[in-house]
């Protein structure tokens, strides 16, 4: 089974979980799943595990793989630990970033803007997680760099929902462009700060979060 398609089934039940249709510490039938997905049991599986990763699921031995449902608390705690590895990222970044790396940097942002002109949000949440990516590389710092890509797996289903909140993509591109101006002028707590700011979900953003979430939790 190609790993795109199990990719798909990935993402698709990130949002099934992250929307509600799947209740908090409801067990998934991998039998069930591959019968609705119309694959065999072993894609089923590989994505279990990468959700299991993101924290979307979890394995109890001997019994099976029960959804969890992160709260609002949790979650405001996972995203104020994500912000202040994105501004650490940066902060090191500004710095020590090598001019090829800007370039990639600059081509990430403009494929970003080239999906909102496409209005696909799918899209461009690869080519920010592309853009996010390389600036943990540009830190130097492997030890920061592997933290911030965990977590960023972990909040992933979160960081791509909240772009479908109207408006998010175009204030998302605004956030990269000042991100990238701090990164190519060397400015550090600029940078920093940016980061911060771009990531965090604290006040009307997590608001917004909470209320793409809301409906189908009625």
């Amino acid at each position: 089974m190609p790993q795109r398609r199990t990719d798909e089934i990935v993402a698709t039940l990130e949002d099934m979980i992250i929307m509600r249709e799947f209740g908090d510490g409801e067990r998934l039938d991998e039998i069930k799943l591959a019968t609705r997905f119309d694959v065999s049991r072993t894609p089923i599986r590989e994505a279990l595990q990468k959700l299991e990763t993101s924290g979307l699921v979890r394995h109890v031995p001997r019994r099976g793989v029960f959804v969890h449902q992160p709260g609002p608390i949790e979650l405001v705690m996972l995203f104020e630990a994500m912000s202040e590895l994105e501004a650490a990222c940066g902060r090191l970044a500004a710095t020590r970033i090598s001019d090829e790396t800007l370039g990639h940097l600059g081509a990430a942002n403009a494929k970003c803007h080239a999906a909102i002109e496409a209005n696909d949000v799918g899209r461009y949440y690869d080519e920010n997680e592309r853009f996010h990516h390389l600036i943990y590389g540009a830190s130097g710092n492997t030890y920061l760099e592997e933290s911030a890509k965990r977590l960023h797996m972990r909040l992933r289903p979160f960081r791509r929902i909240q772009l479908q909140v109207r408006g998010r993509l175009n204030q998302s591109m605004a956030e990269h462009e000042a991100i990238l101006t701090a990164l190519a002028e060397g400015d550090s707590e600029r940078a920093a700060r940016e980061l911060r700011g771009h990531v965090s979900v604290q006040g009307d953003k997590f608001h917004h979060l909470l209320a793409t979430l809301q409906p189908a939790a009625e």
